[in-house]
Parts: C-alpha cells; sequence; structure tokens
C-alpha cells in the first residue's frame, strides 16, 4: 500500500494516542471524519494496521531484566525453533538475522532467576546449537513508532 501524506497523519496521530476519536484526528490533520473512517479501513483491510493497543512501562510492571539473545540453531531447523520460542510469554521479538549468529531474541524479566531458568529452557531445545546473552543495563530509546 502506498501512503499519501493523509494517510501517514492519520498513522501518526494513532500512534501518538490510539484513544484518539476519527472526529479528534480528523480535527487535528484538517480533513473530514469520512476520509480518516475510509482510510483507517483501508489500512486494516491491507494489514498495515494489525491491531491497537496500549504501551506498557514494563519496570513499573516488575520486568527489571532486558536480555538480547544471541543464538545459534542446527542447519535446516532455524525456522521451527524460532516458532517455537515465540511463544515463550517472557519474549517480545524474534528476529531472523546475517552475521555469526543465527537469530536475535529480546525478552524481559522480572528477575535473574526467571532469566536462568529461561536460559536453561533455550539450551534444552533440541536444535539450540549456542546462546550469547545480553543483558541491557539502561534503556536510551525503546520505541518502534518509525513515523
Amino acid at each position: 500500500m502506498e501512503l499519501n501524506e493523509t494517510d501517514v497523519k492519520i498513522l501518526r496521530g494513532l500512534l501518538e494516542d490510539a484513544r484518539f476519536s476519527s472526529r479528534q484526528i480528523a480535527k487535528t490533520i484538517g480533513v473530514s471524519v469520512g476520509t480518516v473512517l475510509s482510510r483507517i479501513k483501508k489500512m486494516e483491510e491491507d494489514g498495515l494496521l494489525k491491531g491497537y493497543t496500549a504501551i506498557l512501562d514494563h519496570e513499573k510492571l516488575g520486568f527489571q531484566l532486558t536480555v538480547i539473545i544471541e543464538i545459534t540453531v542446527s542447519k535446516g531447523r532455524l525456522i521451527e525453533t524460532e516458532n517455537e520460542i515465540a511463544k515463550i510469554p517472557n519474549v517480545c521479538g524474534v528476529y531472523d538475522v546475517t552475521g555469526l549468529t543465527d537469530a536475535i531474541i529480546i525478552a524481559k524479566f522480572k528477575n535473574r532467576k526467571d532469566l536462568g531458568a529461561f536460559t536453561k529452557k533455550l539450551l534444552a531445545l533440541p536444535y539450540i546449537e549456542h546462546t550469547n546473552t545480553h543483558v541491557v543495563l539502561s534503556t536510551v530509546k525503546e520505541n518502534f513508532h518509525l513515523l
């Protein structure tokens, strides 16, 4: 889907606060409510808008540790291993990557004990050959709003 300037403005409004009504967005960007509604519906149908959610403060929820884990997987088993890892509740992201490792996992944990149990669970998966875990010391920016 090719986005025009109006689409981008609508998306920015939703990213600012997904609770904004179509009327509020329309007023802010200077178009009709019907335009906003039809553009949002089109973006939903095209799969550009996948859903609406709240942004949580994970630390206030008790998730004190963020980790980035590099994994190396046996040949031919990467996709099934990544799909298995993606099912684990603490996992926020699973990425195929280039370089010395096969995939990167981003996960959050309440404490070292939970991280340790997760690491042992990962290493027990049949096709994991190697992991390298990085513990995040401080978060400078964590935001996937690209518009």
